[in-house]
C-alpha cells in the first residue's frame, strides 16, 4: 500500500533514493523495483533487519532490474550519516508527526538532497487525525506516538522555510480512515472487536484484489476524508548570483588563510 503517488513523483532508474524512517519498507521496495539505488533507513533495528531480508529476497527473485541496488541501515533522522547532496530523491512517509524536532529533520533532508532533487513528505491529515485524537487518548499518548497534527498549510510552510519549493499535494487512503476511527472507538489495542475485525478483512481484501469498485470509491473519497496528506517539493538550484557570491567568499577566505600563514 503506497502513499506516495509515483505518477506525480517521477523516479528514474539509477536515481539515488533515501527512504527516511522506512518502517516496513513499502516505498523502498517500490523504488528498488523501479531501478533506483535505494537506502532504507530507520532507527528500529528489528524492522531494518526485516527490510534487508526482503531486499535480498527481491534480488533473488529477480524483482529488481539490473543496476538497482538496495541497502537497509539503522540511523538517526536528525544526524544522517551521509555527505551533503548524496541523494536525488528523499521520501519520508508518516514519520514527521512522531519527531519533536521536525524542523531539524527537514534541514537534514534538504542537506543530503542534491539541488534539483525531489522530496515527498506524507503525514496524517488534520481532519481524520483529529477524530482519532478525540476518540482515544491511547492513540497518541504512547511512547513514540503522534505528538502533533499538521494542517496542510503548516506543513507546506515548514517545507518552504527549510528551502524547499512545493509543487503538488493530494490526499490518500480514504478507506483507511474509518478503520482507525473504529480502532480508537473500541480500543486501539482491541483487535477482537467485531467491527474492527470486519473492516480489517475488507481492507486486506481491497489491498490484495484491488477491485475497481473500491479503487473508484477511494479516489472519490480521498479529497474529503483521505487519511494521509502528501506533499511533493524540489530543492531549488543555487541562483547564479548566490553561487558566485559563495565562490568569492571561499576564495577570499582561502586568500586570508594564506596571508595569515605566510
Amino acid at each position: 500500500m503506497l502513499t506516495v503517488d509515483f505518477s506525480r513523483f517521477p523516479l528514474a532508474p539509477g536515481d539515488r533514493v533515501l527512504d527516511l524512517g522506512c518502517g516496513a519498507g513499502r516505498h523502498a521496495f517500490e523504488c528498488y523495483r523501479r531501478g533506483a539505488r535505494v537506502v532504507a533507513l530507520d532507527r528500529n533495528g528489528e524492522e531494518i533487519r526485516e527490510v534487508a531480508q526482503w531486499f535480498a529476497a527481491m534480488k533473488e527473485a529477480g524483482e529488481a532490474p539490473a543496476g538497482a541496488t538496495a541497502t537497509a541501515m539503522e540511523g538517526d533522522a536528525l544526524a544522517l550519516p551521509f555527505p551533503d547532496e548524496s541523494f536525488d530523491v528523499v521520501i519520508i512517509s508518516e514519520v514527521m508527526e512522531h519527531i519533536p524536532d521536525d524542523k531539524g529533520v527537514l534541514a537534514e533532508m534538504v542537506r543530503v538532497l542534491r539541488p534539483g532533487g525531489r522530496i515527498a513528505v506524507t503525514v496524517p491529515r488534520y481532519g481524520p487525525e483529529k477524530v482519532c485524537w478525540t476518540l482515544s487518548d491511547a492513540y497518541h499518548e504512547v511512547e513514540g506516538g503522534h505528538i502533533r497534527i499538521y494542517r496542510a498549510d503548516q506543513l507546506l510552510a515548514r517545507m518552504r522555510e527549510a528551502g524547499l519549493r512545493p509543487y503538488g499535494t493530494h490526499h490518500a487512503h480514504a478507506l483507511h480512515a474509518p478503520y482507525w476511527w473504529l480502532k480508537c472507538a473500541f480500543g486501539v489495542d482491541n483487535d477482537k472487536a467485531l467491527p474492527v475485525r470486519a473492516y480489517h478483512k475488507l481492507l486486506v481484501w481491497d489491498i490484495m484484489k484491488k477491485p475497481l469498485a473500491t479503487r473508484l470509491a477511494e479516489r472519490t473519497l480521498n479529497p474529503v476524508m483521505g487519511k494521509s496528506f502528501v506533499a511533493y517539493a524540489t530543492k531549488p538550484h543555487l541562483p547564479r548570483t548566490d553561487a558566485a557570491t559563495a565562490a568569492d567568499a571561499e576564495t577570499t577566505t582561502a586568500a586570508d588563510a594564506g596571508t595569515a600563514t605566510s
